[in-house]
């Protein structure tokens, strides 16, 4: 498999599941959620200070989100034709447009990384991806290029071709090139509502392909908490939603990676140094 390798050692209850919720759609839990954003503020001020100049919380979600997969690798599973797989690497995909306006293309990043990667690891390698994407001289990427060329194809037969696609990836036949350039496989699909100021949306996961979560993230806003001792506290928080695919692990194991994940999140000092220990998906 080009992606990752079978789980053998799946629990009875998980290897029939998918043949009972056979599309993703069927099989998609929402969770809504936020968090403080204090620590990461002051860990921005603190790094742009330090030459860091563009980064910003979608770097600290994007940190947090790789380092709850380096301890709980099974969020980062994927079905595939009745089957549950352990994903090779951390793919993130992003959509997002070439200029803040209204009639801008679109486009779709695909980052990649490891479990190892600390905050400035991210920082660059997204960057980096940005600046090729969105300000590079060719204006597109390998998911437009696809994209252009499906396109190109009369309607008729442009719906045998998407069969066709579907058909290869349920049996893993789907070529190298079309995986890498496709934002419906990956371990997550992010959207970022902050720029456009409103909250989180609630987004569906896509039947094609192998994506299993979907986080949609909105603008910080404030909010007043009732402390034990009855004095209000204001704070900025942001707020997010996040799609899960409930046939890769149970509802504890989402529990630990999603507090996992918001712990980095609100305490993201941890990410500027790789983790201790990488967790093995199981056998």
């Amino acid at each position: 498999m080009k992606e990752g390798r079978r789980i053998k050692t799946l629990n009875p209850y998980f290897s029939i599941i998918p043949y009972i919720m056979v599309e993703r759609s069927d099989s998609q839990n929402t969770i809504n959620d936020s968090f403080d954003v204090s620590g990461a503020e002051n860990l921005i001020h603190r790094l742009r200070n330090e030459g860091f100049d563009s980064i910003g919380i979608l770097h600290i979600i994007l940190a947090a989100y790789v380092r709850a997969l380096s301890q709980r690798p099974g969020v980062n599973r994927f079905v595939r034709g009745q089957k549950i797989y352990a994903r090779n690497g951390i793919e993130i995909n992003m959509a997002m447009k070439r200029k803040m306006r209204l009639n801008a293309p679109d486009t779709t990043v695909k980052m990649k990384f490891l479990p190892t990667d600390t905050l400035v690891d991210v920082y660059h390698k997204f960057n980096k991806l940005f600046l090729e994407t969105v300000e590079g001289e060719t204006g597109s990427n390998s998911t437009d290029s696809v994209a252009r060329i499906i396109n190109y194809i009369p309607g008729l037969v442009k719906k045998f071709v998407i069969w066709l696609l579907k058909t290869l990836d349920y049996f893993g036949l789907l070529p190298k090139a079309i995986i890498e350039a496709s934002p419906f496989h990956g371990s997550m699909f992010i959207t970022s509502m902050a720029s456009l100021n409103i909250p989180p949306i609630r987004h569906h996961l896509y039947n094609f392909g192998n994506v299993p979560v979907f986080i949609a993230f909105g603008a910080k806003r404030p909010e007043l908490v009732l402390n034990v001792d009855g004095t209000v506290t204001k704070r900025r928080v942001v707020d997010f939603v996040a799609n899960l695919d409930e046939r890769i692990c149970d509802g504890y194991y989402y529990a630990s990676a999603l507090k996992l994940f918001k712990k980095y999140l609100t305490s993201p000092d941890e990410l500027m140094e790789p983790p201790a220990e990488v967790v093995e998906d199981i056998r």
